[in-house]
């Protein structure tokens, strides 16, 4: 949030909202009628520059539903389906740093826009960079302007408990869940849904329940960095007597979760893990309350770097199975396609611990996933396991996949273009990595590549991005990507086996001779995270 064309100030939010105030109006039919909704974080200038978007859309004839205070991002989400509006708007930088910001938009359906509509939206913002001179003295005076906060809020809530299996054992307090909103905006949407659900109050992280644009007991606000992020809670949760954690990130979008096990030590769930106990806990318990379902019509959904896990599980039980992209819009679009072909959405989730439960909205959400983790934790306690324990049941039941996810930090984009350029030398593709062969190739980089199709063009759409997914003949998958929002190059290698321990030996090793091979940190200026 500084000065120039490249930060969130007021002239680049104003830029941005009169070119999509110009592509709806002009483009979408009813835009003026339907209007937009508008949502905003506990960041610093958040509220000011969400009121400078509401008063651009006014200004152009828009209806606007504006949040009166600070919002969940998939309230949000939820909000464009429910108030009937052709687009949502929500300022939030989700776990980023304290200096940055952000503008996101979503389409009628709840879902973040893809293209073609976004290079649409661009090319209006280009159209329309010298200021309206649009004011917002008397933004609260103007009759396009609806407030909303307990309307969308009650609806939210009357959705999500159809996913609600259990409000009978959920009140016991004897199940002690601690929670933090890693100074976000999550706190009064999480005892909201808690009570809904019939669950016991949540002991709160007192240090960092409220919003705070500072940050202060962080190095980075994102759950899930892991124990460093999650050190106030653990310790809340150890003075409380508590075994199990949940924590969103600022604009409660994820969801991490942490349980103590019977040795006093703390595992703090994957991103993978959290998935695979989401699916299985909305499967068994959505079969359980509609035992007539037609199974093959159940859907669920993961990105294409998460765990291959949900394939497994999909396929053992007789439910359908889709993959995509990374990132959240193209899952939520993935999933509105199935829901027009009969489909009922089950869930999705992605890696980076981010979940949809049941479709509502077409977004990740880390409100509706705690309330399930919560009611799930209740029910498997009652019945006397954990919820390591119930992890460890799906590993024997759909096999031990292991994951090794990390990143390292390039600062300069030339850099990893030339990673990636040496990765595919030429059209001439390794057949090795080390003593590990592999078995076939995705390039999903324009104009992409794959080995595996007759014309050896992707199924999965490409784009200008770096990505290339290796498969290997002892059953592992390795994905290596440019971050798109952050100067990180990631990798995703994933291994299954019947034997947990020789399993994620072989993993490593795989994940060493990768390092060593493609991303080369000896030869090229990256540079590993500190912990």
């Amino acid at each position: 949030m500084k000065a120039g064309f490249a930060n969130m100030n007021d002239l680049t939010v104003t830029q941005a909202s009169q070119g999509l105030a110009t592509y709806l109006v002009e483009e979408v039919e009813g835009a003026k009628e339907k209007g937009i909704i508008i949502g905003f974080d506990g960041r610093y200038n958040s509220k000011r520059f969400a009121e400078l978007a509401a008063a651009t859309f006014l200004h152009k004839g828009m209806k606007v539903f504006l949040f009166d205070g600070v919002i969940p991002t998939p309230l949000v989400a939820y909000g464009t389906t429910n108030k009937g509006c052709v687009a949502g708007l929500v300022i939030t930088a989700s776990h980023n740093p304290k200096e940055d910001n952000g503008y996101k938009v979503y389409a009628a359906n709840g879902c973040q826009i893809v293209s073609p509509v976004d290079a649409h939206v661009t090319r209006r913002i280009n159209e329309n960079l010298v200021p309206w001179g649009v004011s917002t003295d008397t933004l609260y005076q103007n009759p396009g302007l609806t407030i909303v906060r307990e309307d969308v809020i009650s609806d939210y809530v009357r959705d999500m408990k159809a996913w609600n299996f259990h409000p009978e054992t959920n009140s016991d307090d004897s199940v002690k869940i601690t929670y933090t909103a890693m100074h976000g905006v999550g706190k009064v949407m999480a005892e909201r849904i808690f009570k809904e659900f019939s669950l016991a109050p949540f002991i709160p992280v007192a240090e960092q329940v409220e919003p705070n644009p500072d940050f202060p007991t962080v190095a980075f606000p994102n759950p899930e960095e892991g124990q460093g992020a999650l050190k106030l809670a653990i310790e809340t949760a150890e003075r409380n007597g508590s075994t199990l954690i949940l924590a969103n990130d600022p604009d409660a979008d994820r969801l991490a979760m942490a349980e103590k096990k019977p040795d006093g030590k703390w595992h703090i769930f994957t991103g993978n893990e959290i998935g695979i106990l989401v699916a299985h806990w909305t499967y068994t318990q959505y079969i359980a309350k509609h035992p007539e379902a037609d199974k093959s019509k159940l859907f669920v959904a993961n990105s294409t770097v998460s765990s291959k896990m949900l394939a497994a599980f999909a396929k053992k039980e007789g439910i359908a199975y889709g993959e995509c992209l990374t990132g959240f819009k193209w899952i939520g679009t993935l999933c509105e396609s199935k829901r027009k072909e009969g489909y009922t959405i089950l869930m999705g989730f992605e890696e980076a611990i981010g979940y949809m439960i049941g479709g509502l909205p077409l977004d990740k959400d880390g409100i509706s996933a705690a309330a399930a983790m919560g009611e799930m934790a209740h029910f498997l306690y009652h019945s006397g396991t954990t919820v390591l324990g119930r992890l460890e049941e799906c590993y024997r039941t759909y096999g031990y996949f292991i994951t090794n996810n990390r990143y390292f930090f390039c600062y300069d984009y030339a850099v990893q273009v030339q990673i990636f350029t040496e990765m595919r030398n030429g059209g001439k593709y390794t057949e090795s990595v080390g003593p590990y062969k592999i078995k076939a190739i995705r390039d999903l980089t324009s104009p992409g590549y794959d080995s595996t199709t007759p014309d050896n063009k992707p199924i999965l759409p490409v784009s200008s991005g770096q990505m290339i997914t290796y498969y290997f003949e002892n059953g592992a998958v390795a994905t290596l990507r440019g971050s798109g929002t952050e100067p990180k190059l990631k990798y995703y290698v994933e291994l299954s086996g019947e034997n947990p321990e020789t399993t994620r030996a072989e993993l490593n090793d795989l994940v060493e001779n990768i390092i060593t091979h493609f991303l080369q940190p000896e030869k090229y200026p990256l540079v590993r995270p500190t912990d």
